[in-house]
């Protein structure tokens, strides 16, 4: 009663105050956003509820120009699908059973725009959030991936965000003890002052310890555990400002972008997992994104009942904190438990072995709405589903924009070809030296590979790959791609190409694709142009998952990624996680593992150069038509893979993507130190089968013993192959037969050098 009665005061002091003095739209909300939440409360809200729904309404949390196209996955998903999935979209990550009684919990996320405001911090904690979405499904996290993208290489401020951005990954993925298995780098001027950093994170669990974020039963506790709640990061997800908050009106200068302690985390890991371990939670969430708006409103409307918080309870570093700030602070390294009373003695003391803080802040209760109150006064008193998944859901306009018909007709026919043997030695040199085609071995060597003894693939790999299960060898394999110049040019068709490449990726390793995460990195929704690049870009990714038979398991949406009026290239990463029974059956890149290998190109090759490094690289241009997609001789290429390697048939694959064949040629020599010999077909044009970005196609190598069975089944299976050279161990350089001989020397010193010039 004394809960109803203090919020009668409250409500009745707010009525009394003008509607002006409300900070709507300073918080990102529109005046028909604010009267709706009027609507709902039947009066003017708080302060702290105006600060929750403004976070939870906000693009970043709510979807809400997203999810009339979103819904889409689900239309395209088939019960055979799903039939592995034991999470899926709308949890904090998706969850896919591997067999053996093992689960796998992945997903990507962004966190674009911190990382240009605070590149290390930005890319840091978004290490550390994406961790902790893993963690709050019952894993524990095995692995991290990431996807990155600048601005040109040789722009001013390029090189202050890759060093900032790359020292953030690696610090706080290094020292949480976790692999960084692979993951891609891209540079284009559309990334100028919006960088994109993408992280990924997967986990493993046994089935029985899924956990999933709602909270049940009354009487059950409210624990607050981790990091104390800061000022940092307030305003991360919307507009928020914290002088708007300030009763006093006194401004204060708080960092927008939070601050993370990956040691914190890492021991936040392991209670966690002790806490599982003895089936002391009924519900948990993460604190991310929105903080406690967010895991406060999400576990209650998940729930069976309502939830009353004491706010004041919450542990703070920061004193003279108001209600609206501790709801919206972002600070790192929290997590929200709900257990029972009878649990919570021993809850406390598993956190105290960890030496992790832990706070009982509330109670479920068995009313409807969640009520939060400070120092006795109610402060919030809202129905939660309205907050968490009741916000605005707008079908913005879409239109396909004047332009594309211009983009599609400006097609690389015209532009001048390498045609004699030097010429094509030049473009070689040229497009592998280019910061588009150049090893990323600068960045990648900052990130700790190979921690904790479980990675069997990350360097010089398509795909990286974890082992699981020590017993049976059983693990999986990650990659994500994304290509944003073919997305610009056909947002359907490049989502799919995207969507292949990652796929083809974890096949060449030897795994079965199962299951896909996403995440969408857009301009500004409010952009018709940019809402038909995504409208798009889903339902291409969405029809070409169902064509594979991958299920999407969740993934991230990011918008407004654009520097003034100018939106980025349309980037949608695509990440694919695939299933191996014996992690020693995997594929290796390296060529020279066998004695005499033959090469093998599978697929066919086409003339089909827009949107190609090499349009980029020697011509500056982006226009035309991607290439063709074929999802049907993807699905038998990996088929085809998974066979050989069981049977042992192949010693090395990888696959044909940006640069063409002889960018995978020249990679897999480098990695094996041998030398190769290449003989193109007696018609072929060799500019067309060197420089193709033809999809569908891989390059292997199989061992002598083996070549007939292993075209006997590329033949039985209809499969399209070009003997196209062979492996010479003797050789120190890749030679192109009667066209030019590069020594592995000069092609290293190439492929090496360019990155430590530019950033260095």
């Amino acid at each position: 009663m004394a809960i109803v009665s203090a919020h009668v005061d409250t409500v009745s002091h707010a009525a009394d105050t003008p509607d002006t003095e409300q900070p709507f739209r300073e918080l990102g909300l529109k005046d028909d956003e604010y009267e709706r939440i009027r609507t709902i409360l039947g009066r003017r809200p708080t302060d702290a509820e105006l600060a929750m729904y403004s976070v939870m309404w906000s693009e970043h949390c709510s979807y809400k120009s997203s999810k009339v196209h979103l819904r889409y996955f689900g239309e395209t998903t088939t019960d055979e699908m799903r039939s592995s999935m034991l999470a899926g979209i709308g949890e904090n990550a998706g969850v896919v059973d591997i067999g053996d009684g093992w689960a796998v919990t992945f997903k990507v996320e962004s966190h674009n725009h911190p990382s240009y405001v605070e590149p290390y911090q930005g890319a840091a904690t978004g290490v550390g959030g994406i961790v902790r979405d893993i963690m709050a499904m019952g894993a524990r996290p095995i692995a991290v991936m990431d996807q990155l993208r600048f601005g040109e290489a040789e722009a001013p401020d390029t090189r202050r965000v890759v060093d900032g951005v790359v020292r953030g990954v690696g610090g706080y993925g290094n020292s949480l003890g976790l692999p960084n298995i692979g993951g891609e780098t891209v540079f284009d001027a559309s990334y100028n002052g919006n960088p994109l950093v993408n992280a990924l994170c997967a986990g493993a669990m046994r089935t029985e310890d899924l956990h999933l974020a709602f909270a049940s039963g009354a009487g059950n506790k409210i624990i607050l555990f981790g990091a104390r709640t800061g000022l940092d990061g307030i305003g991360g997800v919307s507009v928020l400002a914290s002088e708007t908050f300030d009763g006093e009106g006194r401004p204060k200068k708080l960092p927008s972008v939070q601050v993370g302690d990956p040691f914190t985390e890492k021991v936040l890991i392991e209670c966690c997992l002790d806490l599982y371990r003895e089936k002391l939670v009924v519900g948990i969430q993460d604190l991310g994104g929105a903080g406690l708006s967010c895991a406060t409103s999400e576990l209650a409307a998940a729930g069976d009942g309502g939830m009353h918080i004491e706010l004041e309870k919450v542990p703070m570093r920061a004193t003279g904190m108001t209600p609206a700030e501790v709801l919206s602070s972002e600070s790192q390294e929290r997590m929200c438990a709900v257990v029972t009373p009878e649990n919570v003695d021993e809850f406390m003391a598993v956190c105290k072995k960890w030496d992790v803080l832990a706070t009982v802040i509330g109670e479920v209760t068995d009313g409807d709405n969640l009520v939060i109150t400070w120092h006795g006064e109610t402060v919030v008193d809202v129905p939660p589903r309205t907050v968490a998944h009741e916000g605005p859901v707008y079908q913005r306009p879409v239109a396909r924009p004047d332009w594309q018909d211009d983009v599609i007709a400006s097609t690389t026919e015209g532009l001048a070809r390498p045609k004699t043997g030097e010429e094509l030695r030049e473009t070689t040199i040229a497009m592998l030296a280019s910061p588009a085609l150049c090893s990323r071995k600068f960045i990648t060597e900052q990130y700790d590979r190979y921690v904790r003894g479980n990675t069997v693939l990350a360097e010089d790999a398509d795909s990286g790959m974890i082992r699981i299960d020590e017993s049976t060898g059983r693990g999986i394999a990650l990659a994500t791609d994304a290509s944003g110049r073919y997305t610009y040019l056909d947002p359907y068709r490049g989502a799919q190409l995207a969507l292949a490449e990652a796929y083809r990726n974890v096949a060449v390793s030897g795994a079965t694709p199962k299951a896909v995460t996403n995440c969408l990195n857009f301009g500004s929704p409010e952009d018709p142009a940019v809402m038909w690049q995504f409208q798009q870009a889903v339902h291409g990714l969405a029809d070409g998952c169902a064509q594979l038979g991958v299920p999407v398991t969740g993934g991230n949406v990011s918008f407004y990624n654009q520097t003034g009026a100018t939106p980025i290239l349309p980037t949608p990463v695509i990440g694919v996680l695939g299933v191996i029974g014996d992690v020693r059956r995997r594929i290796p890149t390296s060529l020279g593992t066998e004695p005499g290998e033959t090469l093998i190109l599978l697929g066919e090759t086409r003339d089909e150069f827009d949107g190609s490094i090499w349009s980029q690289v020697i011509h500056g241009h982006l226009g035309g038509v991607p290439p063709q997609v074929d999802l049907d001789r993807e699905k038998l290429l990996g088929e085809i893979l998974v066979a050989a390697s069981r049977d042992g048939l192949i010693s090395a694959a990888h696959d044909l993507s940006e640069g063409g064949l002889i960018q995978a040629v020249i990679e897999s020599a480098l990695s094996g130190e041998t030398g190769c010999r290449i003989l193109l077909p007696e018609d072929a044009d060799p500019f067309v089968w060197l420089f193709s970005e033809s999809s569908a196609r891989i390059l292997v190598a199989v061992p002598r013993t083996e070549e007939s069975r292993f075209v006997s089944m590329l033949d039985a299976r209809s499969m399209p192959w070009t003997r196209i050279g062979v492996v010479d161990q003797g050789s120190d350089a890749v030679e192109v037969q009667d066209q030019f001989v590069i020594p592995l020397a000069e092609l290293r010193e190439t492929f090496e050098g360019t990155l430590p010039k530019l950033f260095g």
